[in-house]
């Protein structure tokens, strides 16, 4: 469990291609040599596992369906990655509750300057944009944002200056692809509201 708060940006050194997954390098932070054998840790978003660490970067491997499911297919050498510890039971929860399940990909639609921020329009698949609600909690690529509007077909967000330089933000282009996590609440909403409304159905409530 993370809270989309991003600790350090890091960098591909390396990767390797097996028959059924990836394996990546990734050096960051002087924390990384911190890092025990089978330690998680949100790469853009995505709930990964250190299978070896030192004091310049970390090793993970990412599944095959992990590389088709989110943008973490599409990383090259030097791309910068977003890099958060799991959270710690009684740490501040600065952001919101994040998985590190990766829902599906949005793609970057427009991105606009408002004086020293930033506005970001991300375009979502229909089966995400349903749980995407006005001002409430949304990660890409692990960041925990606000949805600031709420459109048809994209969520609309704005992004401080701190964000902006401390994240991977400030490498979007219009096109790119992006992880995304709704907020869980809606998710388990939806999963146990068909049965309560049958039962409440039957009791002749609704």
């Amino acid at each position: 469990m993370f809270t989309g708060i991003v600790e350090a940006v890091g960098k591909v050194a390396e990767f390797s291609d097996g028959d059924m997954f990836r394996k990546i390098r990734i050096v960051g932070p002087k924390w990384i040599d911190e890092l025990p054998l089978g330690a998680s840790l949100a790469l853009n978003g995505c709930c990964t596992t250190s299978i070896a660490s030192d004091k310049q970067g970390f090793t993970c491997e990412l599944m095959r369906i992990t590389l088709e499911k989110t943008s973490l297919g599409k990383l090259e050498i030097d791309s910068e990655v977003n890099l958060e510890r799991p959270l710690k039971f009684g740490a501040e929860l600065g952001g919101h509750l994040v998985q590190g399940h990766v829902d599906g990909q949005g793609k970057v639609k427009s991105i606009r300057q408002d004086g020293d921020n930033r506005v970001y329009e991300f375009e979502l698949p229909p089966e995400l944009m349903k749980y995407v609600v006005h001002t409430g909690s949304i990660s890409v690529d692990g960041v925990s944002l606000t949805a600031a509007e709420v459109r048809t077909t994209s969520v609309v967000i704005g992004i401080i200056p701190h964000t902006y330089q401390n994240t991977v933000f400030h490498n979007y282009q219009v096109g790119d692809l992006v992880n995304i996590e709704v907020d869980m609440v809606g998710k388990y909403i939806e999963k146990l509201l068909p049965d309560k409304l049958r039962v409440a159905e039957a009791r002749g409530i609704v």
